[in-house]
């Protein structure tokens, strides 16, 4: 369904992956990789969300690199600045807004581990043009993150049996956004470890909190970016 496009940042050039409903346009929504790179379960994710009806692209934040070897995902996870990642996905909303199958002002943001932290960041860091997060534990490798800025609905996902990210962080995180005046909902699964969503992982995939975050999910992002 998607195609591999190339969108301007403060950066350089970044490609990403861009995946557009059958009825041709819908809310733009930005994906965010987990910390093995932009792998096809990423790209499978924003086919599921152009389904969806969003007009989905998933940056590649890694610029050409990924794995599937968790220590060289954790090396590449932590030798990224968010600086730079912030930089990436602001072009990603430029190009997105800038689109004509985009409808609306503002786009969504969701993403898993790595993405879930980059989620809520890219609310804070472009507060005006994002209409709706969706971390799913969301891991912030880089120390205590600025949420000050958060002023869209926020949806936080998280498993109770999670051992990157405890339920008391997600809720901490959670309060500090509430602190600015957002709506934060906090859904928690039962028995669900991290990375819940992740169906090629079958260690760590629980299909049914899957199933039931997708649910809410489009659902939360249908309701704010309608």
């Amino acid at each position: 369904m998607g195609q591999t496009v190339t969108f301007a940042t403060d950066n350089g050039d970044v490609e990403g992956y861009l995946a557009i409903p059958q009825k041709g346009s819908g809310p733009g929504l930005i994906v965010i990789q987990e910390w093995w790179g932009l792998v096809p379960h990423i790209r499978d994710l924003a086919d599921r969300f152009a389904d969806a009806g969003f007009v989905a692209l998933a940056p590649d934040l890694y610029h050409g690199d990924s794995t599937t070897e968790p220590d060289e995902a954790g090396r590449m996870m932590q030798e990224l600045k968010v600086t730079d990642a912030a930089r990436d996905l602001g072009g990603a909303i430029d190009f997105l807004l800038a689109r004509d199958e985009v409808t609306g002002g503002k786009v969504g943001v969701t993403g898993f581990c790595m993405g879930g932290a980059l989620a809520l960041v890219t609310a804070n860091t472009a507060p005006t043009r994002i209409g709706a997060s969706v971390p799913f534990y969301g891991v912030f490798w880089y120390g205590e993150p600025d949420l000050s800025n958060v002023s869209c609905p926020v949806l936080m996902h998280i498993g109770t049996d999670d051992d990157f990210i405890p339920v008391s962080k997600v809720e901490e995180l959670a309060e500090l956004v509430r602190a600015n005046g957002a709506a934060v909902d906090v859904e928690t699964y039962e028995g669900a470890g991290h990375a819940f969503v992740n169906d090629t992982r079958p260690e760590a995939h629980h299909p049914e909190a899957a199933a039931e975050a997708w649910r809410r999910t489009v659902d939360f992002l249908h309701e704010h970016l309608a």
